[in-house]
């Protein structure tokens, strides 16, 4: 399939190229991968160069974007460090943003997904799979070096202060970008997903200039897309929750 007319990367992320439809926002990313498809996603040429469409009933990222996210978006030659990655769908695109020359680490501590992650891996070279705890930033720290930025989608009612952890522990500099798909349903039942939003927000924005928070409803309800740019010298130890609360045994499926 060929698209309707030459692909125009987005100003601010040129591997991200944003179609307006009439009737729905298309995303596809100049992949760095080989086919066959990740998730039953779309391949096609533009201009000589290879794209997927990025879906954003597959991707929290990509329904953040659809959502108008006006924060950071991975960029050409920057290290990502990716929380959560599961199976690599969404890692699969972050390696896509950050091309050839850019690294995402992608921490998964599930074995069965991240077995599948290490296949991915095989086609996408600069998706460096990790089988570890997230709740344990210091345990995979001779894997990882410095990032320009962490994304993180894990369930858990801890999720701020895992990110957080982990930001201070490989953020270059103690700058950079954090980026934060929050599923209020892990977060406990004394405060409402708004009320779960707001606490996160008053959290992260001790450390970060903060975008507009985003609501990935309809593609995934009750999530919330988070994020900013961390402050040079506001972003010290962070230490995560001691006990930290029994796993959920969540019903999503994993394709982030």
């Amino acid at each position: 399939m060929r698209p309707p007319r030459s692909f125009r990367p987005a100003p601010d992320s040129p591997r991200l190229a944003i179609l307006h439809r009439s009737d729905r926002t298309e995303l596809w990313t100049e992949t760095v991968g080989q086919e066959p498809p990740v998730y039953g996603e779309r391949w096609t040429e533009s201009d000589g160069r290879p794209y997927r469409s990025f879906e954003p009933a597959r991707s929290k990222l990509s329904a953040a974007i659809v959502k108008e996210w006006s924060g950071p978006v991975p960029a050409p030659g920057e290290g990502w460090l990716y929380l959560g990655a599961a199976s690599g769908t969404t890692a699969s695109h972050v390696a896509d943003l950050v091309g050839p020359t850019g690294r995402v680490y992608a921490v998964e501590r599930s074995l069965r997904p991240f077995s599948r992650l290490l296949t991915l891996a095989e086609r996408w070279p600069n998706l460096l799979p990790i089988l570890g705890d997230a709740r344990d930033p210091a345990a995979y720290g001779a894997l990882v070096p410095p990032v320009q930025g962490v994304y993180a989608d894990i369930a858990q009612a801890d999720q701020v202060e895992i990110v957080l952890s982990n930001a201070a522990f490989y953020l270059e500099g103690n700058g950079g970008y954090v980026l934060l798909a929050l599923k209020t349903a892990s977060m406990g039942r004394d405060a409402t997903a708004v009320q779960h939003v707001r606490r996160a927000e008053e959290e992260l924005a001790q450390f970060l200039d903060l975008e507009p928070s985003v609501r990935l409803d309809p593609f995934y309800r009750g999530h919330y897309f988070l994020g900013g740019t961390v402050r040079p010298g506001r972003l010290g130890p962070v230490e995560p929750t001691a006990s930290p609360p029994p796993r959920e045994r969540s019903r999503e499926r994993r394709r982030r």
